[in-house]
């Protein structure tokens, strides 16, 4: 027994013995020379016996170690019982790692204490409340085993259970295969905004999972996961980074723990770079203006065109060709102009944009409208089996409108006319044509369709 469990039981004794002075041993002496006094006159005897200072602390010390004794073996009970739970107890597992693998095991237990509050007190203090489940016995089998879990009593006068007391676990041969490795990028977000992950080379393309063959047969992939969080990556360079963890997941990427990963972790080579690119902020607008009334000019920033930066991966950011904005211009026109100050968002893709917000200004102007002749027609969505010929070979008209000297400007050159094909398959049709336009000053009617023959190639 170690000093501090010596000393324990000393403190728990000494509280014990100064209980026992206060509310037996005291009263009992008091009782005594009370007697003694009485009778005093009538035997000279008792009287010099008890008047004998050894006596009366004789005399208690035994009635107090008996009902020490009384006390212990529950003769007499001072207290009632009571109960205590020492909970989330780890559970260890006794088999052989290397030969199989178990599962409906669980990994922490409850410890129910009963019994007198002095004995709860010391089986608290003493021991390490190991919880065994002790399979070393127990052999492969498709029929679930239902176990007892055992637990060192430290304390022998008290009762204890475990919750849960019985489990129910399966034992299967551990096998195991090569598996190939991918990495998944964790934390993002909290990776500097004007940095990108460039590239990343893991140590080791192949590792080995071991597991029931249940288990093994459910997965999918097995990742390296690599934190971006990490306080080294502060700027553009290359990072070797150890220690980094491997999980596997299931087809609906799910985290599966039933299974080893040898080895659980390995090392990368993380490149981390700034690509930026400039594009324009593109106003696009929502809702009708008065009749008769078109935009005339659209400043951001007070200027005509307005570029930002754009941060992120190199294949993100070559797909992004502008910023779009979008205003609500319903009802307006007559009021000759009208400022919105927008949210900049950053679109799919980009972690930092070098404007957050912009002023646009729109100025209105009366409208007006002219006719073009479009002959230069594309198609978009086509199955690529097929292919298309106009059977229309004459022009087709559009009305363009806004205020005069933009309109006075627009010529086919400036205008993307085409047909959507999805869907169609080979046949004659009549669709409709539609116009791509980034330019809010402008609007199209179109009235007239597009005759198409879709064919095999």
């Amino acid at each position: 027994m170690s000093k501090r469990e010596k000393k324990k039981k000393f403190n728990i004794f000494k509280s014990f013995y100064n209980v026992l002075d206060k509310s037996l041993i005291t009263p009992i002496s008091r009782f005594i020379y009370n007697i003694s006094t009485k009778l005093k006159n009538n035997s000279n005897k008792i009287e010099k016996l008890l008047n004998r200072p050894n006596i009366l602390l004789y005399l208690a010390l035994i009635l107090a170690i008996g009902m020490f004794f009384l006390v212990d073996k529950d003769v007499i009970n001072l207290v009632d019982n009571e109960a205590e739970i020492i909970s989330n107890q780890p559970v260890n597992i006794l088999y052989n790692k290397e030969a199989y693998v178990v599962e409906g095991t669980v990994d922490t237990v409850d410890i129910i204490l009963t019994g007198k509050k002095s004995a709860i007190y010391l089986a608290k203090q003493l021991g390490d409340h190991e919880v065994v489940l002790d399979l070393t016995d127990y052999k492969p089998s498709d029929t679930p085993y239902r176990v007892k879990l055992s637990y060192n009593q430290t304390v022998d006068s008290i009762k204890y259970k475990l919750d849960p007391t019985y489990v129910n676990v399966t034992i299967k041969n551990k096998v195991s295969k090569l598996s190939q490795v991918s990495y998944e990028l964790l934390n993002e977000s909290r990776l500097n905004e004007r940095l990108s992950v460039e590239n990343v080379e893991l140590s080791k393309s192949e590792i080995v999972v071991k597991g029931s063959e249940d288990a093994l047969n459910k997965i999918a992939t097995v990742k390296a996961l690599i934190d971006l969080s990490n306080p080294d990556y502060t700027d553009s360079g290359t990072y070797d980074t150890d220690n980094i963890p491997l999980v596997a997941y299931d087809e609906a990427g799910n985290l599966l723990k039933n299974v080893e990963i040898v080895p659980s972790t390995i090392s990368a080579t993380v490149t981390l770079d700034t690509y930026k690119a400039s594009v324009p902020i593109k106003v696009l607008t929502t809702g009708n203006l008065v009749a008769g009334k078109a935009i005339s000019s659209v400043t951001i920033n007070g200027n005509n065109t307005y570029a930002v930066d754009i941060y992120g991966e190199k294949s993100a950011i070559d797909s992004i060709t502008s910023v779009p904005v979008t205003i609500d211009v319903t009802g307006s026109g007559n009021n000759g102009s009208k400022t919105y100050n927008v949210t900049v968002s950053k679109p799919t893709g980009v972690r930092y944009i070098s404007e957050a917000s912009a002023k646009i200004i729109v100025s209105f102007g009366d409208e007006k409208q002219k006719t073009l002749s479009i002959s230069s027609i594309t198609n978009k969505n086509l199955d690529d089996k097929l292919k298309v010929n106009l059977t229309d070979s004459s022009k087709i008209d559009i009305q363009v409108k806004g205020v005069q000297s933009v309109i006075d400007t627009i010529t086919e050159e400036n205008i993307s006319a085409y047909v959507d094909l999805s869907g169609y398959t080979v046949g004659d049709y009549d669709v409709d044509l539609k116009i791509d336009s980034d330019d809010p000053r402008i609007s199209f009617v179109v009235t007239n369709k597009v005759k198409i023959k879709i064919v095999e190639k």
